[in-house]
């Protein structure tokens, strides 16, 4: 009798089965990620937070600083101004984009691949770039300044035309993947109703592509309102945020009114981030599993309009491009236009000379390398490790931050962190390690997205036949996983090269003389007024990203012939 009681008392403390090895192995690798996520993203911006309550001595003195900004009425324009000229861009970039992307997803014009080639030029460069071409259009020596009618390009004129060149590709693409998105049945019973072409586009066209829109226009916005290059170049004395926290920091070394600034920054991304994702969540599912893909049927009228309308877009960016690279060839502007490549004699410049192309090279490697390893390996194993909720629900928002985390920021809130002599990873800082993380914190999220949308694709069936056959998860994951996900590896890798050789915000406070890259070379022989030898950088950097994309398109071919066969149709 004592014996079944105290077999009763037992039973319902029950040990939880064992983890496998392999649930083991993730779950470390798990924790792994996240404490260098938690050191990377989340506690570089909470020292930026304690800086903004922080007097020089490091005594907390509250919203201080913050009233202090707000009493200066010319830093208090500097919100004013960035809000109207990120509201302007963005309202200027969507009707582009949009635009374009109709011609590009619903005509039957001619060249539809090659305007989607040309679309793409501005990414290859650092937001500079177009900065420098329109001064050498509409500035006071341009070549076209009289089309101003009189106004200057220094000034929200030039920054709110340089904005929309920069950010043309990224809103071109989400409104042309949420034009892709959308039930071909819709239009053939709207032409079976024989509804107006007009009425057809504002009944089932926008309609289908409002949560494209929002989304595009929140993306827009938080690049526009945060950049620093365009508002360098070309902003005169025009006061912006991002030129206005470069000041207090770099011009003035207030580090505390700095971290004000970088908070008043943030703020709008974050909301805007916040109030994209909430979009998101309530969009709709367009395609169901009886949807047909939309034809456009061949209108004559309509397809030779948008032709044009394409060629003039693609002509301005090919003028950008070309205006660039003429300009970087000629020997003095507008005295001398005889062509010469003395403007590519970069160690005779004032900017950091050819050692800086080499270190963003080395830093574009290592970008690509360190990063796609990563970002990939973390995205597998928050997919594919059971259970540890926490510490998964914690790499998911750590993931995501970044995205809502302008450049600049979180430059700054890495010298914060980084620089503090108590730090043991004080080290890093004035280092190539530091830009290297820091570039990789600042693109994460969409690679970080990438990765999982690919992996989200592999059944775990995979996975659990290698398992059931005694063979160990990492060989499963070299041998079967990483081929399958072969070309989301590419993208990511080309991503972070491209980038790492085009960002100049998130690195601008974290270099040092010996770090120098060939982004932030650009911008210091502009301030130096070596504007032609900033454009030659500036092509150098275009021509390296250029080759790099040209490169990952040979290997993807050659590489995905081995690895993705299984996709062909066989008969």
């Amino acid at each position: 009798m004592e014996t079944l009681s105290h077999n009763r008392l037992r039973a319902p403390f029950r040990t939880a089965p064992a983890l496998s090895g392999d649930q083991l192995l993730l779950r470390a690798l798990a924790t792994i990620a996240a404490l260098a996520l938690l050191v990377a993203v989340l506690l570089p911006l909470y020292s930026l937070l304690v800086k903004s309550v922080q007097n020089a001595d490091g005594a907390f003195i509250g919203l201080g600083n913050f009233a202090q900004y707000f009493s200066s009425p010319v830093l208090v324009g500097a919100v004013g101004n960035s809000l109207w000229v990120a509201g302007l861009s963005t309202l200027i970039v969507l009707t582009l984009a949009f635009l374009y992307g109709y011609g590009l997803t619903r005509t039957c014009m001619p060249l539809k691949p090659l305007f989607r080639i040309l679309s793409l030029i501005p990414l290859l460069a650092p937001s500079l770039l177009p900065a420098i071409s329109l001064v050498y259009f509409f500035g006071n020596q341009g070549v076209a300044k009289g089309l101003l009618f009189g106004h200057s390009i220094y000034g929200p004129i030039g920054i709110v035309i340089g904005l929309v060149i920069w950010v043309f590709p990224s809103t071109l693409m989400i409104l042309t993947t949420a034009m892709k998105m959308v039930d071909g049945r819709l239009y053939e019973a709207a032409a079976v109703l024989k509804t107006r072409p007009l009425r057809t586009f504002f009944v089932v066209t926008l309609p289908g592509l409002k949560y494209g829109l929002i989304s595009a226009g929140f993306v827009v916005f938080t690049l526009t309102l945060t950049d620093f290059g365009v508002a360098k170049v070309i902003g005169g004395s025009y006061n912006v945020l991002a030129t206005d926290l470069f000041k207090q920091v770099i011009g003035q070394q207030n580090f505390q009114m700095g971290a004000v600034v970088g908070l008043l920054l943030l703020l709008p991304a974050v909301l805007a981030f916040g109030v994209e994702r909430y979009v998101k969540r309530r969009q709709i599912a367009t395609l169901g599993a009886r949807a047909v893909p939309y034809t456009p049927q061949p209108q004559p009228l309509r397809d030779w309009l948008f032709f044009g309308y394409c060629s003039l877009i693609a002509l301005l960016l090919l003028a950008m491009l070309g205006m660039a690279a003429y300009a970087s060839l000629v020997s003095f502007w507008p005295y001398n236009l005889t062509l010469s490549f003395n403007n590519y004699r970069f160690d005779l410049m004032d900017g950091g000379g050819w050692e800086a192309f080499y270190n963003s090279l080395r830093m574009a490697l290592y970008t690509a390398l360190f990063g796609t390893l990563f970002i990939f390996l973390t995205a597998y194993v928050s997919e594919r490790c059971q259970g540890f909720r926490p510490v998964l629900n914690l790499i998911g928002g750590l993931t995501l931050l970044p995205m809502a985390v302008p450049g600049m920021v979180l430059g700054l809130a890495y010298i914060f962190f980084f620089n503090a002599p108590d730090n043991p990873l004080n080290g890093l800082y004035s280092t190539l390690a530091i830009l290297v993380i820091s570039t990789i914190v600042h693109y994460y999220t969409v690679s970080h997205i990438t990765a999982v949308t690919a992996i989200k694709q592999m059944d775990p069936e995979i996975e659990a036949v290698g398992a059931s056959l005694q063979v160990p998860l990492y060989k499963t994951f070299l041998r079967v996983s990483l081929p399958l996900c072969l070309p989301a590896v590419l993208d990511i890798s080309t991503y972070l090269f491209t980038t790492a050789m085009t960002t100049v915000s998130a690195v601008i406070f974290l270099y040092a003389p010996h770090t120098q890259l060939a982004s932030v070379a650009v911008l210091n022989m502009e301030g130096a007024g070596d504007i032609a030898p900033a454009a030659a950088m500036a092509m150098v950097i275009v021509l390296t990203s250029a080759a790099v994309r040209v490169l990952h398109w040979l290997l993807s071919r050659q590489l995905l012939k081995r690895t993705q066969r299984w996709r062909e149709a066989h008969p």
